[in-house]
């Protein structure tokens, strides 16, 4: 099954101040203000939700072609990809601009001031599906995860219009979007994505009902954070998975990223909904369990002592014959 994901490529600097910004701000001057933070460290993270979804389907080997826009500096992010198992010659490389770049501040009280710069994000609108199909003998399924809006809007309309399956997952792009704008993203999908909060959003901002918006789509998965994930189809009884057991809690970023990846991974497998989504819950308890979005490691047997642990024997018979 060959499945493209496009969504953000990005990288995050991130410093931490050991002061308070509280202490630096004068209020009658806060119309002029003008500071610099001496911080102690920096750390800089590979992620963008596009590679880290396909990071994770890398992992387990099932071979996701990444189609995103990166800028001139890519060489060793796609390295990095390249050696996990992801294919990137889709990847568009700007000419003239950075891969996009979060760069963030957190002070001693965990408050924090960011700044995210778009970059060559921008240019994932001028990346055309049919070339990515037609390099690797035709494309089963499209992530449409959150990137340059205009990019999103193409892609969706290209899937329906060469009949391509989408999946929809809007993510933080949710918030600057309008209703018009998810109801055209959402119409027709065969999986729509969604974290609880942002399904609430989407049932807002589109006036779907949720029983609308399963009318309009194959498959609504929507992640529960603790609670797993539950996954509706029109007149059928949902699906729900529990999260396999964290051996600690590291850092939250990057674990609905995982999911996905693990999600989509166990249907390149074949390996039917229910077991799709445990391989998705599993993967995302080793990234919560790990700081940095793609700095977890996947060692089979380790991976299926835990899945066994969690989802029983004969889910991981099913699985095992895939792991490989």
């Amino acid at each position: 099954m060959r499945i493209a994901v496009t969504g953000s490529i990005a990288t995050d600097h991130l410093m931490t101040f050991p002061g308070r910004f509280a202490d630096q701000f004068v209020a009658d001057q806060l119309h002029t203000v003008s500071l610099s933070f001496l911080v102690d460290n920096l750390d800089v993270r590979r992620g963008g939700v596009g590679a880290n979804i396909a990071f994770g389907m890398g992992q387990l080997g099932t071979r996701p072609i990444l189609a995103g826009a990166a800028g001139f500096d890519f060489d060793e992010y796609r390295a990095w990809l390249d050696r996990h198992g992801v294919d990137t010659t889709s990847v568009r490389i700007s000419e003239t601009l950075h891969t996009a770049r979060f760069v963030c501040t957190t002070d001693a009280d965990h408050n924090q001031i960011g700044s995210f710069y778009t970059g060559a994000m921008s240019e994932a609108r001028q990346i055309e599906l049919k070339t990515v199909a037609d390099r690797v003998g035709g494309l089963d399924l499209v992530l449409i995860g959150a990137d340059d809006p205009e990019a999103m809007l193409r892609h969706t309309e290209e899937c329906r219009s060469r009949s391509i399956p989408f999946a929809a997952d809007f993510s933080q792009q949710i918030a600057r979007m309008n209703g018009d704008e998810i109801r055209i993203l959402l119409d027709g999908a065969t999986y729509l994505f969604s974290n609880e909060y942002e399904k609430g959003l989407i049932e807002s901002k589109t006036g779907w009902s949720d029983a609308e918006i399963l009318g309009k789509v194959g498959h609504r998965v929507t992640t529960l954070g603790a609670q797993g994930v539950r996954i509706e189809r029109a007149g059928e009884d949902p699906i729900v998975v529990g999260c396999a057991e964290e051996e600690r809690k590291a850092d939250p970023t990057g674990v609905g990223d995982a999911f996905r990846a693990g999600f989509l991974s166990g249907l390149a497998w074949g390996v039917g909904l229910e077991r799709a989504a445990q391989v998705g819950c599993m993967l995302a308890t080793l990234v919560i369990e790990t700081v940095g979005t793609q700095e977890y490691q996947l060692h089979r047997a380790h991976f299926m002592d835990r899945f066994t642990k969690a989802y029983g024997d004969d889910a991981a018979v099913e699985v095992r014959a895939h792991l490989v």
